[in-house]
């Protein structure tokens, strides 16, 4: 059995009834409409040595003859070549709706490319419940359409500092530990320190978010801290390396003197947040660090630990572009600002503004002699 590729292309003229066209397919069609190999390649608007050339090698390919090639003969298909096209219309005419759904999908998608009123904004982001609302919310507001690819908060800023996106989002404790001045530096500060840099990266005020231990209704452990999960046995689920939430949970558990080897679980990983509250609403696992969204979604209990920002990060050159601008305008406007409130353990933060990595980020710290620009937004 041979494989079936789909494929489409782009075209300024009116290709007619809807169709998933198969150049094999229009080659037998016309070959049995016109009797020659020569008509039909003149019906198709190609040459004799093209069209005899493609059904030779079709023919290799499938390792059945097509056409009765006999001298002094109308060319005629074979009875194999009569079935394909008989399998072919037999698909069309059952497919005829979802063809022409998928016709018009496609459609409406390569619009945006000749709408000059509308913008693509490329993302890559830490999984965030209000970013899923945000783009369902600019889509139908603003005509700004965000291309958004879930990720760590490490890699996608990665992504951002190497071209992949234009957009990044993450999430950090308002007040990282170790920032202080004499302080030995916190996990957070030693992992997005290096990865963004004043006057080259630009920070905008997205939202605040709840974050804490996901556990089953009533909490029959009584868990209140990371730190319980060891004394208490529970079973934890955890996320990857490089996102923000394993990050925090590192955090956490240094603050407390904790060691995660203690912890069962620790090494079982879960890509979302709403896969870590599922890992719980189905026993499991006993907890999970995960947003209130989350957990509230599965009708689970909910122990808050903390009260993150979430930001997006941009490039300084992208902060200006048409897409940048829209995205500032649909977050400050009010109708957003409404809507982000209305998720459980979410709230506007200075939504849409740029926003200064040190007043932010207060880990920030600048040798002296550094230009004062150095520590601008």
């Amino acid at each position: 059995m041979k494989t079936i590729e789909l494929s489409y292309s782009l075209t300024a003229r009116d290709a007619g009834p809807q169709a998933i066209r198969n150049p094999m397919m229009e080659v037998l069609h016309a070959v049995r409409q016109h009797g020659s190999i020569g008509a039909a390649a003149k019906a198709l608007g190609q040459s004799y040595r093209h069209v005899w050339g493609a059904l030779k090698r079709w023919e290799a390919e499938l390792g059945r003859g097509l056409i009765v090639w006999e001298k002094g003969q109308a060319a005629r298909l074979s009875e194999f070549g009569d079935k394909l096209l008989w399998a072919e219309q037999q698909a069309q005419a059952r497919l005829a709706p979802q063809i022409e759904a998928l016709h018009a999908d496609l459609e409406r998608a390569f619009a945006v490319a000749y709408d000059d009123s509308a913008h693509v904004l490329t993302l890559y982001a830490s999984h965030d419940d209000a970013l899923v609302a945000l783009r369902e919310h600019a889509a139908a507001q603003s005509r700004l359409h965000l291309d958004i690819r879930f990720t760590g908060s490490v890699d996608a800023i990665g992504a951002l500092n190497e071209g992949r996106c234009v957009l990044a989002g993450f999430h950090t404790p308002p007040q990282p530990a170790g920032g202080a001045a004499g302080g030995k530096p916190g996990l957070a500060q030693r992992t997005y320190q290096p990865l963004l840099q004043p006057g080259r990266h630009k920070i905008i005020g997205f939202a605040r978010r709840s974050q804490g231990l996901v556990v089953a209704r009533g909490n029959p452990l009584r868990l209140r801290s990371l730190a319980d999960l060891e004394g208490r046995g529970a079973r934890y689920v955890n996320r990857a390396l490089g996102t923000g939430t394993r990050l925090l949970a590192e955090e956490l558990l240094a603050q407390a003197n904790a060691d995660p080897a203690r912890i069962a679980g620790w090494d079982r990983t879960e890509p979302s947040h709403a896969a870590v509250a599922q890992a719980v609403a189905s026993g499991a696992a006993d907890a999970g660090l995960a947003i209130e969204a989350a957990a509230r979604a599965r009708h689970l209990d909910f122990v808050p630990l903390v009260q993150e920002a979430y930001y997006l990060v941009c490039l300084r050159s992208a902060l200006e572009q048409p897409p940048m601008l829209a995205l500032r305008e649909v977050l400050r406007s009010q109708a957003w600002q409404a809507r982000i409130a209305q998720l459980a353990g979410y709230e506007p933060y200075r939504s849409g503004e740029v926003l200064s990595l040190k007043q932010q980020l207060p880990w920030w710290r600048f040798a002296r002699g550094k230009k004062a620009a150095a520590g601008g937004t």
